[in-house]
Parts: C-alpha cells; structure tokens; sequence
C-alpha cells in the first residue's frame, strides 16, 4: 500500500449532463428526459445510422450510444430525431458559463461537450461548507438554469474523480458519488472487466489478462518492474492509476490531458480496405490544416480501425522530427492500414489521432531537407489559404468526388452532424 499522505490531495469534481443530446432534444419539445423515450440519431433517413445519444427510458429497452436506427422498435412512444449540434453546443457553453461562477478559468477542463472537470481546492470555502454540500448545489443549479440534469463524481485528485463519476454517480439517487485514498481498496480494486477502467482499451485488457490480471486489484499488486517492462511508461501509468495515484493538476493542462488532435468517423455503410484511401486522405487534410493553422508538428500518427463485427485494431508511428504534411499523414496511415487490416473483412469506423505536439519553430532545418517535402508543404499552404478565403470545400482532391468519399456529403455538418 502506498502512504498517501505523500500524495498530492485536492477537491476535484468531475461533471457529466445525463444523455445530454437527448436531454436538450427533449427539452426543446417541452418533454421530460426522465420519463421520455427519445433518441438522437445521426440521419433519420438511414436505417444503419448510428444512434448518438438515448434517454434513460429507452436505454432501458437495450437502445444505447452506439446502436443502430433499425435497431430501435417502431413503437408511437418512442422520439426519433436528427441532431441539432448549434443548439447543443449553447446549452453546454451555458453549462460552461455556470461552472465559471464558481472556479477560476484555470480550474476549468472541458473534456468534452457533455462532460468538465473543476478543481474546487481553492474556491469551495467561499461557497459551501463541505464538497458534497456543493456538489449538490452545482447540480440544482445547472438543472434550474437548464432543465439538464447531471451527475457529479468527487475525488482527491482528477483520476479519482472521473472513476467515482463512472463507476458510482451515474448510478446512484443523488447523482453524486465522492472516493478518497482511503477508498481505493474497498471500492475500486475489485473493479472488472478491466476495459471499463479509464484508459484501458480492449488490447491492453487482452494483454493483462494474458499475465492473470482480471480486476484493477491485480492491477495493483503486479510488481511494478514487470509493468514498467513489458508496457513501458504506459505500465507505469497502469501501477499509479490502479492504485489510485494521479499527481496531474487542472491547471497545469499540458501534463494532464496530453494535448492531440483528432478526427473519427463511423462510416455509413461497410467499406473494403481499398475504399478507405479516399477516407483517409479527407482525414489527413483536416488534421494538416489544423497543424498548419496552430503552427504545430506531430511526432506520433496513431489510426484506429473498427470492424463491422465491432472489434478494433490500433497502431501508432512516432516521426522524429514531426511532420505537419498531409501527405506525410496519408502515407503512414495507408502503409499501416494496407499491411495489418484484414482485407478479407469490412470497414465501419475509422480514427487517425495526431500526438507529441510540438511547436514548428522547433523543427530543425537543413540542407539535405527533403525537397519532396518542402514542395509539398509549398501546396498545403497554397490550398489553406484557398479554403480560408472561399471555405472548405473551395478546392478539393479527386477522391472526395468518388463513392468513396464523404467530404462533400458532410461538409455542411457540425462535428460530423447535422446542424
């Protein structure tokens, strides 16, 4: 057992808007998301269109992020409907702007839309007494100002905060679940399966399973040296987190959140390998022009593909100097996704995440650059001032033409729906 009285110890809280699409859809008809059976999908017009977010009643019917129109039973008491993405993101800079009433903005992290952490180390004595006290406080206020309603998880630190919102808030009456150091063992080692753990994927459950580790309590108890061997600075994140340690800090962002950039899409219809280039050069171009427009160079290009049958295979390359060229990303992709991906198997979802972001003026220059690559940085230039000046869609390659693509198809969307 560790001392955690060396342990860094602050009141984090992290916050979640219950099937928040569906909440704010529901309020928008008058209806109650507590009792409404309603479910957002990404195209009503398409059967295997993929379902965004669902109520709790209609979750209780097995309809959940992730299913599938046809899916849902044809049923008068069930709401289906497009997405309406300006509208959810005024709700959650409403949400935001209520969070910011009680923290300072460096206390702040928006995870994602639905979803924020607040250190209230500095700040709860001005407005309750106790962290739970204000938990309550935050969670009547957000549902008075809103109509949302959400669940809160308190910990020592931002890990223990995210796992109490995980594992125990969302599930309890209040809303609201705390777990301190001292909870560790009673409440989070006997947590299994190991994927359902905050940054175990799927692979790394298959290879700790390997080595007889089932529960986040073999986690814990597997010597370090092993961890630190065969998984390198991922096992020691594996060791701390398994028992409970996370030194990171709200404000100081940079070492929490590991700064990336990212696109995904879950595809339409079932692709065959050879369809994907055209995918994949539409997710390059976005990711380079955000690089470029940041004055940013990834070092690491990871792709993630997903199976129709719902299994997923990942692989990362790390580039030395880091690269901001769209082209560079196709190519690293491509060459991973023509010599691991099953060709024999279809295609549903596809993620390219750029990390180890690095300023540009660290790149170092010199003569023997490649000529290639200095021309080709020469075009994306070129074609970014272009989009910037005549929109997105101003210039495009070939591919986005094809069948394949569905750069055209969404280029009118918002994060990947409709507006």
């Amino acid at each position: 057992m560790y001392n955690y009285h060396l342990c860094t110890k602050r009141l984090v809280l992290c916050i979640d808007q219950k099937s928040f699409f569906a909440s704010v859809s529901c309020i928008l008809k008058g209806l109650d998301p507590l009792t409404t059976k309603l479910a957002v999908v990404a195209d009503t017009k398409r059967k295997g269109s993929v379902v965004l977010a669902a109520t709790p009643p209609l979750k209780q019917l097995g309809i959940k992020t992730g299913s599938r129109l046809f899916e849902i039973p044809s049923r008068s008491d069930i709401y289906i409907i497009n997405p309406s993405m300006k509208t959810y993101l005024t709700y959650a800079q409403r949400i935001t702007e209520i969070a910011l009433r009680y923290v300072a903005p460096e206390d702040f992290h928006q995870y994602s839309v639905d979803e924020f952490f607040i250190d209230m180390t500095d700040s709860l004595h001005l407005f309750s007494k106790t962290i739970e006290e204000f938990a309550q406080l935050l969670k009547t206020t957000i549902y008075e100002d809103t109509g949302i309603h959400c669940a809160i998880g308190i910990g020592d630190n931002v890990l223990l905060s995210k796992l109490a919102l995980d594992f125990e808030a969302k599930h309890h009456p209040t809303g609201v679940a705390r777990i301190q150091y001292h909870d560790v063992p009673s409440r989070l080692w006997p947590l299994k399966p190991l994927s359902d753990f905050w940054g175990i994927n799927k692979r790394t459950e298959r290879k700790l399973n390997k080595r007889g580790i089932f529960t986040i309590g073999d986690l814990a108890q597997y010597p370090y040296e092993y961890l630190k061997r065969d998984f390198g600075i991922i096992g020691v994140d594996l060791h701390l987190h398994a028992n409970g340690i996370d030194e990171s800090i709200i404000r100081e962002k940079g070492e929490i959140f590991k700064p990336s950039i990212s696109k995904s899409q879950i595809l339409m219809r079932d692709y065959k390998v050879e369809e994907l280039k055209a995918i994949i050069i539409e997710h390059a171009e976005v990711l380079g022009y955000r690089l470029r427009r940041k004055s940013l160079l990834a070092r690491t290009i990871k792709c993630s593909i997903g199976y129709s049958d719902g299994e997923k295979i990942a692989k990362q390359q790390t580039i030395n100097d880091g690269t901001d060229l769209t082209e560079k990303i196709v190519s690293v992709v491509w060459k991973y996704i023509y010599q691991h991906v099953d060709h024999h198997r279809m295609i549903r979802t596809v993620s390219i995440s750029l990390t180890g972001l690095i300023p540009k003026s660290e790149q170092q220059m010199t003569l023997f650059d490649d000529s290639t690559d200095l021309k080709q940085g020469i075009i994306d230039q070129t074609m970014d001032r272009i989009k910037e000046k005549y929109g997105q869609t101003a210039v495009m390659r070939g591919t986005a033409y094809g069948q394949s693509g569905t750069a055209l198809e969404r280029k009118n969307l918002i994060a990947g729906h409709k507006k």
